[in-house]
């Protein structure tokens, strides 16, 4: 196989341009084509002799993911399978509110992790995500966004299929080239990173000094009822999320966001209110009440809006900040939890 020339750093580009008879100046326009201009192969790079082009296809490959299939929902949200280079499939989603336009992109081939109203913990995890594959992502879904609404992206969520902090050094390489000015120029406070709750590398965040968003996948506050919606939790219990929360907090200075999807008769009682409402005081937050999105041969009901807005209330008694979150996509499968790489199913 080819090498993989966005894995190379510019200076390797230059070195071994060099090392090939070009002079230096060309790595600098071939990092501009495959970081900037989103090229998907050498014969786009226009503004490079073609005897060059075709040494570089000898040498390289760009590897770039292509768009297999697209769904529009009747909200505006359009849903994507990416199909990757080994024919693996990923979805990435592209949300349109009327303040922002977010694209939720994914970490991982499936998800090794269970949750119990997730579509996507029923995917065998087949591996990591590159770097390079998750920038596309987000690449592409600002070109379509650019293309469709005439907007650009102002937000992103690593949100879709898999747990992005067991994908630490490929989430934390495409997030320095999605805000590098050599890359998308994005601002780091308009990246969210939610994680299932990952007690070590929420630590290594802390120390690394991260200046994007951190979101919980919460869902209850007490571990028996955590352990049943999210089994990481017997080994990532509550007290050992709230220390990691609290060193995170200390290092980066954040305010982290709880996600809390709503279930019918499992998670939504005063109880787990009152839960919640104590578990959030540990460090600044605010939380996002999730209404609960369908699955197929799911075990779960979502949670009515009467007994959504009760919560609410109940918390915002205790002083939280809370927001409700409604489904958005719906229709098409690419609401919270509904990411099911249907493609590899062979839907298309």
């Amino acid at each position: 196989m080819k090498q993989n020339i966005r894995h190379l750093s510019i200076e390797e580009l230059q070195e071994q341009f060099v090392a090939l008879g070009e002079p230096k100046f060309r790595a600098g326009q071939v990092w501009q084509w495959i970081w900037q201009k989103g090229a998907a192969g050498f014969e786009e790079m226009t503004n490079l002799p073609k005897a060059f082009r075709d040494k570089l296809a000898e040498h390289y490959d760009v590897f770039k993911m292509s768009v297999a299939d697209k769904q529009l929902s009747s909200d505006k949200t359009i849903k994507c399978g990416f199909r990757l280079y080994d024919q693996e499939f990923v979805e990435g989603v592209l949300i349109p509110q009327e303040k922002r336009m977010t694209a939720c992109v994914s970490s991982q081939v499936g998800c090794s992790l269970t949750c119990s109203f997730c579509a996507t913990a029923r995917l065998a995890r087949k591996r990591n995500l590159y770097f390079d594959e998750i920038y596309d992502q987000v690449d592409m879904l600002n070109r379509m966004a650019l293309e469709t609404y005439g907007s650009h992206l102002s937000n992103i969520v690593l949100m879709g299929m898999g747990e992005p902090l067991l994908n630490y050094s490929n989430v934390m390489k495409a997030i320095e080239r999605i805000t590098a000015e050599d890359g998308l120029g994005m601002a780091a406070k308009r990246i969210t990173l939610s994680t299932a709750g990952i007690a070590k590398m929420i630590k290594k965040l802390g120390d690394d000094e991260v200046t994007f968003n951190l979101a919980v996948s919460l869902h209850a506050a007490n571990d028996e009822k955590r352990n049943r919606i999210m089994p990481i939790n017997e080994t990532n219990s509550l007290a050992a999320l709230k220390e990691a929360l609290e060193y995170f907090y200390a290092k980066t200075g954040t305010r982290v966001t709880y996600e809390y999807v709503m279930l019918q008769n499992e998670n939504d009682t005063p109880q787990d209110a009152l839960e919640l409402a104590a578990f959030s005081k540990y460090v600044p937050s605010k939380i996002n009440l999730i209404e609960y999105n369908p699955i197929e041969n799911g075990i779960y009901q979502k949670s009515s809006g009467n007994a959504i807005h009760r919560f609410k209330a109940l918390l915002e008694e205790k002083g939280c900040i809370v927001n409700i979150r409604r489904s958005r996509g719906e229709d098409i499968d690419a609401a919270c939890g509904q990411l099911a790489n249907r493609q590899a199913a062979g839907s298309l």
